[in-house]
């Protein structure tokens, strides 16, 4: 009887495929798992559809889709050579994925050359493009920078005095923001923290590692994740989150506890990349007019005094059929003014069109950060955002760099390296370059076994603290 059924099933099947009505999009067809991306697209798509009909184009149509759905069914198509979109928007915590095999069998067009020839290079801020390169070629172009800021409770900084002015160093951010921590309902323990920061928190670890010059793979593809700068880092975070040096509260974006933890004041700081900026006013607009942003302290006087956190770009799979069409399309949207504009009034996020930074928008006052320009605040940051490595192994090695730091915390925490009372960031460095020394070997290997990475000499690399 199961075999029938395993046949009548079969056979349902077969008809239902042979007989079901297929959508055929008509046009250039485009993913992105973003829906503010897809309302703005869409908009444009408009005036692009009317000029396009006019002058015998193919449309656009833009499909929004759920971004771990929108990775599978691309990774699926460029495995089974299927069809897939004409244009796909990728997140930058998925493009290891794409570029992990040799260059020739990346799914997407390398526009490398192209972007050369037409000054592209040139029009767009260079460090937009480092998530999108892989062993020197560039497979998408970029939609933003988004430059990190340092957000903090003005009106508690205020009151009480401080000024930011004085603020270079995150040793400066400390001294200086102490007085902040207090206890707010007497009952003796410290109720308000400066930092938003958690030793398990990967993406406000990662931003501070790359604000140091460290990370997990540098330009040259090079492994640094037992580097000075990540040790460095690694031992500040456990310092700042545990012990009597404690200055760090898990105040989750996105989470109703975390609002929460904002909205009653038990958290200064927020690090701020442009594209969260336009969430907090949408998601906290109680804080209106209580927030104002500067740049991030740097780790050493004169350092780096921003970062740089997530990112997207617009990729072209080698599959489209009319790479010229799909191009047109693609800088008519991320390289439009339009876009640009909107895109920073809907949600702050600045372009990586580096001609367009001079547009009165970007200079206009937003009440949310007590009448601050927030669009010229980061854009002076822009040019300096850190590199960002696009290499297949970058996933694998930040959780390494994590696990490593949560091992540090638990020793810190239970007075194995030095007694609990007595943790400092300075003891905990010799500890953290150990621990990251035995992550990185544990990648090392990994990679190793990659034959097609292997190929480029580049890769293999160990640490590097240049």
């Amino acid at each position: 009887m199961g075999s029938w059924i395993i046949l009548f099933i079969a056979i349902a099947s077969t008809i239902a495929v042979l007989i079901w009505p297929i959508r055929e999009v008509e046009g250039i067809e485009l993913w992105t798992f973003a829906r503010n991306h897809s309302d703005l697209y869409k908009e444009l798509a408009v005036d692009y559809n009317e000029q396009a009909e006019a002058q015998g184009k193919e449309p656009l149509y833009v499909v929004l889709i759920d971004g771990p759905a929108l990775t599978r069914r691309t990774q699926s198509g460029f495995w089974s050579n299927t069809p897939v979109a004409d244009l796909i928007e990728v997140e930058r915590g998925v493009i290891s994925n794409y570029v992990s095999g040799p260059l020739d069998d990346i799914g997407f067009t390398d526009l490398t050359d192209r972007l050369e020839d037409e000054g592209l290079m040139e029009t767009i801020n260079p460090p937009s493009f480092g998530p999108w390169t892989s062993r020197g070629r560039i497979f998408g172009l970029p939609h933003d920078v988004h430059p990190v800021l340092l957000a903090y409770r003005a009106d508690l900084v205020e009151q009480a005095g401080i000024d930011v002015s004085q603020i270079e160093t995150w040793d400066d951010f400390v001294r200086l923001m102490s007085p902040l921590m207090v206890d707010l309902d007497g009952d003796g323990r410290t109720d308000r923290y400066l930092l938003n920061l958690w030793f398990s928190n990967v993406g406000k670890i990662e931003t501070l590692l790359l604000q140091a010059g460290g990370g997990t793979f540098n330009a040259a593809e090079q492994s640094i994740i037992a580097s000075d700068a990540n040790a460095m880092v690694a031992a500040h975070v456990v310092a700042w989150t545990t012990g009597p040096g404690r200055i760090g509260i898990d105040a989750p974006n996105f989470s109703a506890s975390g609002n929460q933890l904002k909205l009653e004041g038990r958290v200064v700081e927020e690090k701020m990349p442009d594209r969260l900026a336009g969430i907090w006013l949408s998601d906290l607009p109680q804080l209106g007019g209580k927030m104002k942003l500067m740049p991030l302290p740097a780790w050493e006087k004169g350092g780096r005094r921003t970062s740089v956190q997530g990112g997207t770009m617009l990729g072209i799979p080698k599959s489209t059929e009319d790479f010229e069409a799909a191009w047109d399309i693609a800088k008519y949207l991320y390289l439009s003014k339009d876009l640009a504009e909107e895109l920073f009034r809907a949600s702050f996020i600045i372009s990586p069109v580096t001609s367009f930074w001079e547009e009165s928008f970007y200079t206009e006052p937003v009440p949310y950060f007590s009448g601050q320009a927030i669009g010229t605040a980061y854009i002076d940051q822009a040019p300096d955002v850190p590199f960002r490595s696009s290499n297949p192994f970058h996933t694998m090695a930040l959780t390494r760099i994590l696990e490593a730091i949560s091992v540090l915390q638990d020793e810190a925490a239970s007075g194995v390296i030095v007694p609990a009372d007595q943790i400092t960031a300075e003891a905990l460095i010799p500890r953290a370059k150990e621990l990251l020394i035995l992550a990185e070997e544990r990648v090392l290997k990994e990679m190793d076994r990659n034959v097609f990475l292997r190929e480029a000499e580049e890769f293999g690399g160990g640490a590097d603290d240049e």
